[in-house]
This record gives C-alpha cells, structure tokens and sequence, in this order.
C-alpha cells in the first residue's frame, strides 16, 4: 500500500506563490523522477520466478466433499449381494454415470454403470444380479460444490472376505501433470486479473496522463492476454482435471462439451465473453480516451468508462464467487457478493501497486498526485479486505481449533502476517516521501535534485557559480533544464546532424541519471515500493493456495460426520486375510475380530485357521495399527495364547477416527515368517 503525504505549497509571496513562473514549473514538474532500472526489474522476475516454482510444487487440493457414510458400510460383511451400494458425502458433489465403480475381487465391473440422487446428498448405484462371494472394491470420483475433484475407495465383503486383485491407481483426484498445469493456471488467472483490473483503475482513477505510457499500456494488456490464456487453458484442463487425469482428455471435444453444462464450465465461458467487452473497454482506455483533450468530453468518457469497467470487473470477480468456495456452505447468497468485493479490492491494492512500481521504474515521471490518489485508493482497499477477509475467515474456518488445527486455519494465519508486514513497508514509504517533500524547498522533488547536480558540476569544473539567494540558484538551474538545444539542420551535413541529435540524447539521459543519483529519498521510495510489491506477489501465492485448500469448517464438520458414521455400525469389526509363510504347512487365514471396533479401548480376538477350517495352533502372531493420513503408529498389539488357534488382547486403544493399516504377522515355524496387511475403517 503506496501511503504517500501530500507536498505542502510555500506561502504567498515566495517565489513559488501561485502565478510566479517557479510555481508553474513546479506544479506542472510536480513529478517522482525515474528511469529504467533493468537490474531491479530482473530482481522483480526472480521473485516472480521462485513464486511460480514454489507454487508449482504445490500438492494437490485436499478433498472439499467428504464421504461421511455407505451402506454396505466399509469393511462389513453382508450375508448376500445388496441390490445398489449408497454413498453419502458430505455436501452435494456433482457426479456422472461411471462416477461410482464397483469392481468384483477378480477386478470386473459389478455394477449397472447409472448413478441415481437419493437426496439427502446420498447417490446409489445399482449392481448385477449373481455377484459370486468375496471382497469387492467400491472407487468414486465426483466434483464437489465449489468445483474441486473428490476421490476415494472402500472395500466391503459378500459371505466373506477374499482375496482381489483390484490394483487402484496411486495419483490423487487433481493430481499429476494435469493437477499441475491446472493449477498454474489458476495462479496465473488471478495474477491477470488483478493486473488487468488493479492496472486500468490505477490509470483512470489516479493517473489519467497514464493512458499514453506504453509502459502501463503493456502491464494492463499483458493482464488482459495472461487472464485470458489462462481461462482458455483451465476450461481445456477442466475434463482430465476432474476426471481421467490424462492430458490427451483436454482435446477430447466430447469431454468438452460435458464441461460445458457444469457449473464451472458456465463460470469459465462467461469469463471469456467479459473478457471480450474488457478488451473494448481497453482499447477505448488506451486509444480514444488518452487522445481527447477537451476538458468536459474527457469528463464524460472518464464516466462512461469507469461506470462500464466497473460492471465488467464486477462480473469477471463474479466467475469465481459463483463456482468456487463462495457459493458453497452457510450463508452462500451473502458470501458470494462479498467475495466479490474482497476480489475487487485485492485487485485495486495489488493490482495499483504494479502499475505504480512499472511507473517509478519504467516512466519518465509519475506525477505526486497520482501517488497521493492512490494511497487513498490503497487505504480504502485494505479497509473493505479486513472487513471482507473477516467474515470470510468466520465463514470458512468457524472455530479456534479449526484455525489452528487445520491447513486452511494455518494458512490464513500466514495470509494475515504477510498483509501486517505490507502495511509495514507502505509506512516506511510513506516516511521516504516526507523526506522528499521536506528537502524538496518546495520545488519539483527533480528541480531540488538538479541544484546539487549542478553545484557538483560546478565545483568539479572550476567555474564560477553566481553568488546569490538559493531562490536564484534555483531559477538559474531551472532555467537551464527547460533551455532547448537546437539541432544543426539543412541538406549540408545530414549526418553531422544526427550525430549532434544522438550526442544531445545521451547528455540528456546522463543528466537525468545524475539528478536521480543525487536524491538519495527517492531511490528509498523505489526500493520499499519494489518490496512492497514482492510481498505482494507472495502474499498472491498463498491466497490462490487458499481457494485450493479445504475450509477448515467443513475439513471439521467431516471429520465430525465419518466418526458418528463409525460410531453407528452395529457388530465388531471383523476383517479376515489369507496367509502363505512359503514353509511346509503355512498356509491358512487370520481372522481379527475388534469390538466395538471404534476410537477408545476395544477388544481384539485373533482366529489363525487351516485351510480347511480346522484351528491352526502356531508359534506366535503379533498385531499393530497404523494411521498413515496423521503419522500414528504403528501401535503394537501383544495377544495372548487362549485356546488352539485363539489369541486375545484386551483395552485395545485406538485414539482416532480413520482408515487404519492392520499389519499381522503370522509365525508358522522358526524360519517360516510373513506379515500381511489390510485396511479397515476404524470409528
């Protein structure tokens, strides 16, 4: 946030009163002097190159629907086939036919491929009549409502378990090389958008001149060309993204056309059609508008312009309230308008920081007032933040522990340090443009800086320099800047001319490097306004990595939701697994009963059988339980001896909720040894 104080005018009288020719100067000069910094924007690329990498390497986004029920439930053992298997998430997700699939434990298709909306955000799916006995595998993929992939797997059991040969795919929904590329996308969406938007505000509200730099010029249309690429490549990416996962699926224009008729499809063609009225509004920003001179016609296209590209810019933050975080959850007719603002003021701050940074930079001048205009614009900005990012941060996170607990909770927390330290380098820019103003006499800031450069001169040559008022130094130097030099003209010596224009250039450009050299302030104001605006790319990255993470209410709310979903199975938990230790004999079946098989203390039985089903006493059997998904375990389990073939243990802790690796370890002999594994749901 660029807070700049306004210059105070000398009294009446001076030399700088209204109407003295110092005072003209000195209003129409004004200005911040700058010049191209070519190092310092290279610093600025690697900043933006090692957010990109650092966002690149980002995981995928955490599942924003969870699966809080089914019926058959996970690992239970049903007597018969079930006529369809249900799902129940946690809010509603969009899903198609072939969304659910149930494999047979030979890997075949089990079920009629068609989903039906049971309401209540519970879906079936109808299997084949004659499915023979076994473990069968239940794999889902859906969209949940704020348009993020959602994937997962459970087992269930026919008559008993078995052995299966479903091998499931390791990459993650969302994840992989499409993952990736999608996501870059969409940090580069909002990075367009908050120049497109932050750029063409800062240009009509704060420095109309702006309109003819080509500097700004490029910064808004690159914007403009980097938003619409990046939609064009998230709408391309939107069908392997939720689905397959393969790249070949973005040309598939079948695939395409069901994205479509999804909600984040509507989002993303909307997007470009404003897209296509913000190329108008810009050629108009950049073309008629820069080129009228007449005092009220400029008036009238000022408001016509900032009425139309406040309706587009409007409409372009709407894309992603609408089918996003926004539109999902409590209260979302309230939310969605004001993720709205907190969008369009996040482009009026950052966005305005860029145009301003590209001023200092790559401009001859950028006039004080403008900063002062916008050091209103930036407060305002971050006014409406904290009153939206307030009620956001409620909304999405509800509670301390979810705050704390929770990588959306964590990562506000980050979001929120970076904005106080931001606000922190605005202040200390604001201090480097009071001690311009202060040692400026009342000249443009470039008047004050030429005195010193002229006296330097001067010394170093040996000349006189005129005894006087500083008053009259000045004038003397002022003078001399706006003293035009001719150029030798005529068909006698063409080149001698154009040699004596590139010579006057050069001194010119040295001159104007030497007046910058000698303001020590106004290279401070660059450098905390070039910080400012790393931060700004960074705090950028952690926002976009906001609006990929699971809100910390609902990751709660789920979690809440599986575990009273456990807490309702009927029976013990009953999982039983095939065993071979390759020695003579060591072949048979592990049967572990946990009652009542949710968090707290359970009791384990273990059953070790022969093939034939008679009991199979061996040396020893050993238990533990792993939780991967939170780093618990694994836990050890020491049964004892009961009877032939029973082992039990008693006050079996299981401190939480979730889907928990059971290793056993099977002894049949001194040699003979093997360990074998299943996944099970535990309350």
């Amino acid at each position: 946030m660029q807070t700049i104080a306004p210059r105070s005018r000398n009294a009446p009288g001076s030399r700088n009163a209204p109407g003295s020719g110092t005072a003209r100067r000195a209003r129409t000069g004004n200005t911040f002097r700058t010049g191209g910094v070519p190092r310092l924007l290279r610093l600025l690329l690697v900043i933006v190159a090692a957010t990109g990498a650092f966002l690149a390497g980002a995981a995928p986004a955490s599942a924003h629907a969870a699966l809080t029920g089914s019926d058959p439930k996970q690992g239970a053992v049903v007597p018969k086939a079930p006529d369809e298997v249900k799902l129940t998430f946690s809010e509603k997700v969009a899903m198609s036919d072939g969304s659910v699939r149930v494999l047979d434990p030979s890997g075949k298709r089990a079920d009629t491929k068609k989903t039906t909306d049971l309401g209540s955000n519970t879906y079936g799916v109808k299997l084949r009549p004659g499915l023979p006995d076994g473990t069968f595998t239940v794999a889902y993929q859906v969209v949940s409502a704020d348009s993020h992939p959602v994937a997962g797997a459970f087992t269930f059991s026919i008559g008993a378990p078995s052995d299966t040969k479903v091998a499931l795919p390791d990459q993650e929904a969302g994840g992989g090389l499409v993952g990736v590329l999608y996501d870059i996308a969409r940090y580069f969406s909002y990075a367009g958008f908050i120049l497109v938007v932050g750029g063409a505000a800062f240009v009509l509200g704060c420095w109309p001149r702006g309109a003819g730099v080509r500097p700004l010029q490029r910064l808004v249309t690159y914007g403009w060309v980097t938003l619409t690429g990046a939609t064009l490549v998230l709408l391309l990416l939107r069908a392997p993204y939720t689905g397959s996962g393969k790249l070949a699926d973005a040309f598939d224009m079948g695939k395409l056309g069901d994205v479509l008729n999804t909600k984040t499809g509507a989002a993303l063609v909307s997007r470009l059609l404003l897209l296509a009225a913000a190329a108008l509004f810009i050629a108009v920003l950049f073309g008629a508008y820069e080129k009228r001179t007449d005092p009220k016609e400029k008036k009238d296209l000022t408001f016509g312009l900032a009425i139309g590209g406040t309706v587009v810019a409007i409409g372009i933050a709407a894309t992603w309230a609408m089918a996003e975080h926004a539109s999902t959850g409590i209260q979302a007719g309230l939310a969605m308008p004001v993720d709205v603002l907190h969008l369009l003021a996040v482009a009026a701050w950052l966005g305005g920081l860029a145009a301003l940074v590209v001023a200092l930079y790559r401009t001859p001048s950028v006039e004080g007032a403008a900063v002062r205009r916008f050091s209103r614009v930036a407060f305002t900005s971050v006014v409406v933040l904290a009153a939206t990012g307030l009620y956001q941060s409620w909304r999405q996170v509800g509670s301390w522990s979810a705050l704390t607990g929770t990588s959306y909770g964590q990562l506000l927390l980050v979001k929120v340090g970076l904005v106080v330290v931001l606000v922190g380098v605005a202040y200390i820019s604001r201090r480097w443009t009071g001690r311009i103003a202060a040692e400026a006499g009342g000249l443009a800031p470039e008047a004050a800086a030429a005195v010193v450069v002229e006296q330097r001169a001067a010394v170093k040559q040996g000349t006189a320099v005129e005894q006087g008022t500083a008053v009259e130094q000045r004038a003397v130097v002022e003078q001399r800047a706006e003293k035009p030099v001719t150029v030798p003209s005529g068909g006698a010596d063409a080149r001698r001319s154009a040699q004596l224009a590139r010579q006057q250039a050069a001194m010119a450009s040295a001159r104007e490097k030497r007046i910058r050299d000698a303001d020590p302030h106004r290279s401070g104001l660059r450098r905390s306004v070039l910080t400012e605006a790393g931060i700004a790319v960074v705090l950028l990255a952690v926002t976009t990595i906001l609006t990929t993470t699971e809100p910390g209410r609902t990751e709660e709310e789920a979690a809440k939701a599986t575990s009273a979903a456990a807490a309702q199975r009927s029976g013990p938990l009953s999982v039983k697994v095939p065993f071979d230790t390759g020695g003579q004999d060591g072949k048979g079946t592990v049967q572990l009963d946990l009652d009542p098989g949710r968090t707290g203390s359970n009791d384990l039985h273990i059953y070790v059988k022969r093939p034939n089903g008679s009991a199979f006493d061996i040396p020893e059997v050993k238990v533990s339980f792993t939780l991967a998904s939170k780093d618990v375990g694994p836990l050890p389990v020491a049964p004892d001896h009961i009877a032939t073939g029973h082992w039990s243990a008693s006050g079996v802790q299981i401190p939480m909720a979730g889907d928990w690796k059971i290793a056993v370890t099977v002894r049949t002999s001194d040699i003979d040894q093997v360990t074998v594994k299943k996944n099970a749901q535990i309350g």
